[in-house]
């Protein structure tokens, strides 16, 4: 008997989830969200037992990752417990986490315990002073205390993700590199994405781009081609220094990655977003709320959702705004 399987109408396999447990964060990053927030209302999210419907239901049609995002997923009460179920789901491989790191040193090792077996953690830079200024509220001795508390848990292959913006923190490519081969981390460089309005800088004159970062790296290390996959929109190199790392780049702008695009998102408050760069969406958490106990009408939903995804957004890197949601209500 085959397993099942998720399609779009364009024949591309959606067996990869990302999944939002929280729109709220601790951090304010500059690029993600406003410094003054509105958050929801706790009755307009879903509920851990709601998530766990939903993650279930993806796993029984197929797939085989999950990625629980935020805002910061960490901050949400309950969410190891939720890991726990998450990762026992028969046939799912992967249940990765992004965060911050802010919450990793006392949270780490039950993270690990329950089951999560990567994690993605956010890096802009090792500058104490510029570090508070990109994420308005962080602390960078407590982000890399998490991270250092990640590998005594045991994570291997933890990646730190960077979104490289010129004039902030384009001079530090290399020293974050540096780092990461110091702590035997992978990294992903990511080109800032048009998610929301934001007035603390201009994204036209911030854009960075991914072959300005390859260049970057150049003049210090040397860049090897590599076929590594996580599933997920990283393309991977090596560095012939340091052959055990996997340098990723992110790039929805100069080298999209829609054609084999293999992921699809929900929002904390039940949406489920069909592309990153789009609006087009289903919202699970009515069916959830309307067929209690019915899982096959939620499976459902979820299949026929499959033909509105479309086959690419249209990212610009301009200060036009295509979609108006920030990154803390799309879910990493």
């Amino acid at each position: 008997m085959s397993e099942p399987v998720l399609m779009d109408r364009f024949a591309r396999k959606v067996d990869y989830l990302r999944m939002s447990v929280t729109d709220r964060c601790d951090f304010r990053c500059v690029y993600c969200m406003a410094e003054e927030m509105t958050f929801l209302p706790r009755q307009q999210i879903l509920s851990l037992e709601e998530i766990l419907q939903v993650a279930e239901r993806f796993v029984a049609l197929g797939t085989r990752k999950i990625r629980l995002t935020g805002g910061e997923p960490l901050v949400r009460a309950g969410v190891v417990g939720l890991c726990e179920k998450i990762a026992a789901l028969p046939g799912l491989r992967e249940l990765c986490m992004t965060t911050n790191g802010s919450q990793l040193d006392k949270l780490a090792a039950p993270l690990f315990e329950a089951g999560v077996t990567r994690l993605n953690i956010s890096l802009d830079s090792l500058d104490p002073q510029r570090f508070r200024e990109l994420t308005r509220t962080g602390d960078l001795h407590k982000v890399i205390a998490g991270i250092d508390a990640a590998n005594a848990a045991g994570f291997v292959h933890t990646k730190l993700n960077c979104v490289v913006m010129h004039g902030r923190n384009d001079d530090e490519i290399n020293d974050l590199l540096a780092f990461a081969i110091d702590r035997n981390l992978d990294v992903s460089f990511i080109e800032e994405m048009p998610l929301g309005i934001i007035s603390e800088h201009s994204r036209a004159e911030s854009f960075y781009s991914s072959d300005q970062v390859r260049e970057r790296i150049a003049e210090r290390y040397t860049l090897v081609p590599s076929t590594d996959s996580t599933q997920g929109p990283s393309r991977y190199w090596r560095l012939a220094e340091a052959p055990e790392i996997r340098i990723g780049f992110i790039s929805p702008h100069s080298h999209n990655f829609c054609g084999t695009c293999n992921r699809v998102r929900m929002t904390v408050e039940g949406r489920l977003l069909l592309c990153l760069g789009n609006e087009h969406s289903v919202d699970l958490k009515a069916v959830l709320r309307a067929n209690p106990g019915q899982p096959e009408k939620l499976e459902k939903a979820i299949i026929d959702a499959m033909q509105l995804k479309p086959w690419s957004h249209n990212f610009t890197h301009d200060d036009g705004v295509q979609v108006v949601r920030f990154m803390n209500m799309t879910g990493g």
